[in-house]
């Protein structure tokens, strides 16, 4: 049956809008099916495309066969591609590869990480199979989970190289409003991660096979990077010059990645669908010209059109030479249509062309439709056409007109995003509309040429360099403005339809009277709905920062975080990169008490950004006095048993170190940790002892009573270490349920299997944050963020293991046992 009343335009709409539903139907896979049942659904839709082609109608059927092929095609795909991962068995094994560093390699403060295209495998000699394409990392010392050799500086892309090297399946921490890493890597294909090993025991040692047996594009993208960091002596500016030349967005330094994201000017960092389109119209420009003054030329072929296939052939080169991501893959699509309107004569509404852009890059890469980036390009595209429609071409000609034209289109750019920047990152830059006034003619205009025409003539580099540092300097000045960037929580569902309706409202060139219902809509997305727990109740969330400790309790009106997990190699940390996104999407705006249980880095190690982030007025620790974390800024109290407070009717008490634990000889840190205990108003309670062992604990069963010590949910002590968890603690705790926070196949074996199996002889359920992803407990009830996420790109933990209080109900005292 033919759609009714529909004419040709809308027909194809529903098409595209079918084959873009079939995708994101398929992405909501928590599991995927039996590559058979992909198979049977391709054919179902194949003939019904051919059903509606011998009729000549598009119609419900070639809609539904549409729809079918993209969920098929994307299943199948996903089939094929979830069979490639690392067999279980060669996790953590030593294991000699053979191959191709594949792209440009990112160096970093602790070493470098490259994808590594594997030729041969073998383990103790014999042949094995893994994924032909992995991410490695090449460290000078401890990091992530793994002791590293030294790293090479020599690494380039194109090398052979023969590797010593560890592998695990692709792992990364999940939490709520988190990024996805999982994603990420499975989206570029990569299904394994590891590290490079230092040669021992008669090991082979890491060698140096060829130079540049292969990607070529890869090899100039890095010796452009190599060559900007040569003659540009300031390393910032030269980070922000490779960015925008070669696409390394490693390159930019952590500090002015905070001031491009402060100031809304983030997207032009990147290899921007912005970049991409002036670079062809320069280009185009430039060889239409040149194609006018060849006379048997311009007969053959009109200098336009000449000039639209030049630059277009330029812009993909420059895409390639970038890294060839999702806003210039958009970009050369919707310039691909733009050429082939001019050559043929085509005419197609501009909603059109965005949906068959979107079609064709979802049809290449149907994961994309989860990055932020393809809907924060495409709707910045849609918007400035949109709103570009009403305008008479007679004044956008005139000098004011155009004035008008560039603010207008800032505007209508800075309103309409707001919305997406606000479901993504929970955050929008109130001063971007200013910022992105000065940045995008600078960037696009003058430091981008200069990036590249510096290949060609170096010293325009160091011009680049100084317009960056000039840039960055009235940066500065806006960021520093109260109220730069307004932070939200994340909006529920119903909230984000409304705001991205009310953005669209407020562009699109409607009468006014109209334009004003979105102000109503957009409420919801500027202040959602923030869930609170009930007075005399408490919700706490176990986050997920690997091998580390970081835990949220929240009142009806308090905030207290229980240590700040781990650094993440020299330039990074837990605090930056789980603890404020998560903070974030809470409504979180300041935390009230931060207690950090002892000084090891894997407790403290994001401290630093979190009190850079958020007001802390007050600070718990056992930190010795001078230490960096302490300051004159905020009220410093010393962690002693005896010390309680009472909030919203929850009562917090510390029960370790005793004021003697701190005479005396000097105490290894992880003695003096900071013992928390909360009970709420229902009788409910959380016990958080830090890294304690087990002399520790006896102490607390000498110094207190058993119904001081008893809680519902224990912290497991000491990330599950072989010191603590003794049988006369646990039988004093009585918990209901037991969490432990360990990374992934971490280097400690941390929980080890004494320990899990002392839980397991008292009926203890122990849930892991390695398997479950951040655990969140509130009014009795547990999730794990794994379980409500779970998607199937996502690392599936085994059937056996220590996981089964991930969903345990905790009654209120009087419901349970006694």
């Amino acid at each position: 049956m033919p759609i009714p009343g529909t004419n040709p335009g809308w027909r194809i709409a529903a098409g595209g809008g079918a084959w873009l539903g079939g995708v994101a139907l398929q992405l909501q896979q928590p599991a995927l099916w039996p590559i058979g049942s992909y198979g049977l659904l391709l054919g179902i839709g194949l003939a019904l495309l051919l059903w509606a082609g011998a009729r000549r109608r598009l119609g419900i059927a070639a809609v539904l066969g549409l729809a079918l092929l993209a969920f098929a095609s994307t299943g199948g795909r996903a089939s094929l591609r979830l069979a490639e991962q690392l067999d279980p068995a060669l996790e953590g094994r030593d294991l000699v590869l053979t191959g191709v560093i594949a792209a440009l390699p990112n160096a970093g403060a602790a070493g470098t990480r490259f994808l590594f295209e594997v030729e041969q495998a073998s383990a103790g000699g014999a042949p094995v199979d893994i994924p032909g394409l992995i991410s490695l990392g090449w460290y000078s010392a401890l990091s992530d989970d793994e002791p590293g050799a030294e790293p090479r500086s020599t690494l380039r892309a194109g090398q052979r190289w023969r590797l010593p090297v560890r592998l695990k399946q692709p792992h990364g921490v999940l939490n709520p409003g988190g990024f996805d890493v999982e994603l990420w890597l499975w989206e570029r294909g990569v299904r394994a991660t590891g590290s490079v090993r230092a040669a021992s025991r008669g090991a082979a040692a890491p060698m140096l096979l060829a130079e540049g047996v292969a990607h070529p594009v890869e090899r100039l993208r890095q010796a452009l990077r190599d060559a900007i960091q040569r003659h540009v002596p300031d390393a910032r500016a030269a980070g922000v010059l490779a960015a925008l030349a070669v696409g390394d967005q490693a390159a930019i330094e952590r500090e002015d990645w905070d001031l491009y994201r402060r100031t809304g000017i983030a997207h032009l960092m990147s290899i921007s669908g912005l970049h991409v389109t002036m670079f062809a119209w320069l280009a185009g420009a430039m060889i239409g010209a040149l194609w006018r003054r060849w006379p048997r030329g311009a007969t053959a072929l009109p200098s336009p059109v000449a000039g639209g296939w030049g630059g277009l052939i330029a812009a993909t080169a420059y895409a390639l030479l970038a890294g060839w991501g999702v806003p210039a893959q958009r970009t050369l699509l919707m310039l691909a249509v733009g050429v082939l309107w001019r050559s043929a004569g085509w005419r197609w509404p501009w909603p059109l062309v965005l949906l068959l852009a979107a079609v064709v890059v979802t049809a290449l890469d149907p994961w994309a439709l989860l990055q932020p980036g393809f809907w924060l390009s495409f709707a910045a595209v849609g918007l400035l056409m949109a709103s570009e429609t009403a305008r008479p071409s007679s004044a956008a000609r005139s000098v004011p007109g155009r004035l008008g034209g560039l603010l207008r289109s800032q505007a209508v750019a800075t309103i309409g995003l707001a919305p997406l920047s606000l479901l993504f990152f929970q955050q929008v830059s109130l001063v971007g509309f200013i910022a992105n006034l000065l940045a995008i003619p600078l960037v696009t205009l003058l430091i981008t040429p200069l990036a590249l025409l510096g290949s060609l003539l170096p010293p325009l580099w160091l011009l680049g360099a100084a317009a960056i540092r000039g840039l960055s300097t009235v940066l500065e000045l806006l960021a520093g403005g109260p109220g730069a960037l307004w932070t939200v929580a994340a909006a529920p569902a119903w909230g984000v339809a409304c705001g991205l309706a009310g953005a669209l409202l407020m562009v699109l060139p409607l009468p006014w009277r109209l334009r004003w219902l979105a102000v109503p809509l957009l409420l919801p997305m500027l202040w959602p709905p923030v869930h609170r727990p009930a007075a005399g109740t408490f919700e706490l969330v176990a986050a997920d920062v690997g091998q580390g400790t970081a835990v949220l309790v929240r009142t009806r009106g308090h905030l207290l975080v229980y240590d700040s997990g781990p650094p993440l190699g020299r330039d990074s940390d837990s605090g930056e990169r789980v603890l404020l996104p998560l903070l974030r999407a809470r409504g979180e705006t300041r935390i009230h008490q931060l207690v950090l249980s002892h000084r090891d880095a894997d407790h403290v190690g994001g401290a630093a950004s979190l009190l850079a982030g958020l007001p802390v007025p007050q600070l718990l620790s056992s930190l010795e006095p001078g230490h960096a974390l302490l300051s004159a800024d905020r009220t410093n109290t010393r962690c002693a048993s005896g010390q309680s407070w009472t909030w919203d009717g929850v009562h917090f008490e510390l029960l370790h170190p005793d004021d003697s634990d701190y005479t005396g000889a000097p105490r290894r840190p992880n003695a003096l940790s900071c013992v928390l205990r909360v009970v709420d108003g229902q009788g409910r309670s959380a016990l958080l002892p830090g890294d304690i062992g087990a002399e520790e604990e006896a102490a607390l069963l000498r110094r207190h009573p058993a119904d001081r010590l008893h809680s519902d949910i224990l912290l497991v002590p000491h990330h599950g270490s072989r010191s603590s968890s003794s049988e006369a603690f646990l039988r004093a705790v009585q918990p209901r349920v037991a969490v432990v926070q360990a990374g992934y196949r971490n280097r400690f074996g941390h929980p080890v299997s004494d320990v899990l199996a002392r839980y397991a002889a008292l009926g203890i359920p122990v849930v892991r944050t390695d398997r479950c992803g951040a655990w969140m407990w509130h009014d009795g009830a547990a999730r794990c963020t794994r379980e409500v996420r779970r998607r199937y790109w996502h690392w599936q933990a085994p059937e056996s293991g220590a996981d089964g209080g991930a969903n345990v109900a905790i009654p209120s005292a009087g419901e349970g046992k006694q």
